[in-house]
């Protein structure tokens, strides 16, 4: 394209396009400086781990062995016996974790007897202990 005078105007000039990223990039960065600061407080100091451990509920681990026995943390009992400890421990807490542990030759029925007991029980957070590879 040719002007009235003869000059070419094939050239674009992008310094002020340059200068508007520029001003724009420069407001971004002061915004959000301005965002992170705040107003200084003098927090309260909370319990320390220990109290946070104490109200956390304690996982029971149920432990089936390769002959079929069933363990309770390292306490042999039956499955009736499992369901009244289970539901004693559940009126104290009314949810805790369950990790169910089976050795590997130990028969599929015995793992879902148990998971039947703790399904009569009601208890909802249950966890399959494997070994990784």
């Amino acid at each position: 394209m040719q002007a009235g005078d003869g000059k070419s105007y094939d050239d674009i000039n992008v310094t002020p396009m340059v200068d508007l990223y520029l001003v724009l990039l420069l407001i971004f960065i002061i915004m959000t400086t301005a965002g992170v600061q705040s107003v200084k407080v003098n927090l309260p100091k909370a319990g320390g781990p220990a109290s946070q451990k104490d109200k956390a509920p304690k996982t029971q681990a149920i432990t089936l062995n390769n002959e079929g026995k069933v363990f309770l943390n390292t306490i042999p009992v039956t499955l009736a016996d499992l369901e009244t400890r289970l539901t004693t421990i559940k009126a104290q807490t009314p949810e805790f974790p369950v990790v169910v542990r089976g050795d590997s030759q130990t028969q599929y029925q015995g793992v879902m007897d148990v998971l039947d007991c703790l399904g009569r029980v009601g208890i909802s957070q249950i966890g399959l202990a494997t070994k990784p590879k």
